[in-house]
């Protein structure tokens, strides 16, 4: 398996908006074999066994409860919203949603990055924390207690990213189209 690579913002990001307003932004990519579609991608992020244990914080810290039904539904573009978060924009290729108190973002992108047999697709996660500015001086930062939080997202962002992959590696081989006849 490919390694997570940090990387800049594409310059069509969804994600860039905020990046060039100044507020924090990080975009972490792994390239994988096959043809994978966004929503393919955001079922399989969402309802990766990491990013379970956090809907499952949501659920009984925060009253944010969420299924893999309410994911598939909202990768799938029939509803806007699950557990924190709301879809703030959405592309062919990309989705950005906003948390429940519009403090941060969550950003996903697919990119072809070969065809035919030997298709491959390079995977992009990316967040957003929306600076807040101090009364005093007037300079927006990013909020404190993301500041300290940073190293810790900044490790869990690529392990979010990897377990993704593995989930989308496990639904393909337990696909009909992949099981022995």
């Amino acid at each position: 398996m490919n390694e997570v690579v940090a990387r800049r913002l594409p310059e069509h990001s969804l994600l860039l908006a905020y990046h060039s307003i100044g507020d924090y932004t990080d975009c972490f990519t792994m390239d994988v074999a096959g043809d994978i579609s966004l929503q393919r991608f955001a079922t399989a992020f969402y309802t990766s066994r990491l990013f379970k244990r956090e809907r499952f914080i949501l659920k009984w810290l925060m009253g944010k409860p969420s299924s893999d039904r309410d994911v598939d539904r909202m990768a799938a573009g029939s509803v806007d919203r699950f557990a924190a978060w709301t879809v703030e924009r959405r592309t062919p290729d990309q989705l950005l949603l906003c948390d429940y108190q519009g403090r941060t973002r969550s950003w996903l992108m697919v990119e072809p990055i070969t065809a035919g047999a030997d298709a491959g697709t390079r995977l992009s996660f990316g967040t957003g924390v929306v600076s807040v500015r101090d009364r005093r001086t007037g300079r927006k930062s990013m909020p404190l207690p993301f500041r300290l939080l940073l190293g810790f997202h900044l490790r869990y962002a690529k392990a979010l990213l990897r377990s993704a992959i593995v989930k989308l590696q496990a639904d393909q081989r337990e696909s009909p189209a992949h099981r022995a006849p």
